[in-house]
């Protein structure tokens, strides 16, 4: 299949297309209606890709949910990722009489890359705020934030701390002790916005 669709490849015109196409998803589900899952034109919304949807109404999370890895067409996975956002099982669901004020934001992630450190200072130092985002992993456990969460904490180790506490690490991870085994990896988004209202 085609190489994952990344932020430079995709034109704002099909990113508009994936956030409509995103919101189009939630409002079916809302509506008891199928999917419309017909192919989009472009092929970079066809190409395989990884995406996280956030919903929001009035700057309130709703919901998201999203891949970090490539595994599926680009808008097959933002039309996915806006149906499990409506039902985030850590919100109530989002109902239909909330839709017509509910902003959906589609982000597409570049390819996670690996970021070697040895300590925690270290990955402090290597973080760029506002940039990055940031996967952690250790074979039992995994969390992600988006470069978003960066707006609510822009301090570094605030943002690590709790992207730390997310995944479950022990809290001696946040002092300078270093969860055995932990791998990172970064990515950056962009991102689309079907707003409200509707």
């Amino acid at each position: 299949m085609d190489e994952p669709a990344t932020k430079s490849a995709l034109a704002a015109v099909d990113g508009a297309d994936l956030a409509r196409r995103a919101a189009g998803a939630v409002a079916a589900r809302l509506a008891g209606l199928p999917l419309d899952g017909w192919p989009p034109d472009a092929l970079t919304l066809r190409a395989l890709g990884a995406t996280f949807v956030t919903l929001e109404a009035a700057g309130r999370l709703l919901g998201c949910i999203g891949s970090i890895d490539a595994g599926r067409p680009l808008y097959l996975d933002a039309m996915h990722n806006a149906v499990r956002a409506s039902a985030d099982p850590r919100l109530p669901p989002v109902t239909r009489a909330q839709w017509s004020q509910v902003d959906v934001k589609v982000s597409v992630l570049s390819r996670p890359e690996p970021v070697t450190v040895r300590d925690r200072a270290e990955l402090l130092g290597l973080l760029r705020p506002g940039i990055d985002g940031v996967v952690l992993a250790d074979g039992r456990r995994r969390a992600t934030f988006l470069p978003s969460v960066w707006r609510k904490m822009p301090d570094p180790a605030r943002f690590l701390a709790a992207l730390l506490d997310k995944g479950g690490w022990p809290r001696t991870a946040h002092i300078g002790g270093w969860p055995a085994g932990i791998k990172v990896r970064r990515y950056t988004v962009v991102e689309f916005i079907d707003a409200a209202p509707r």
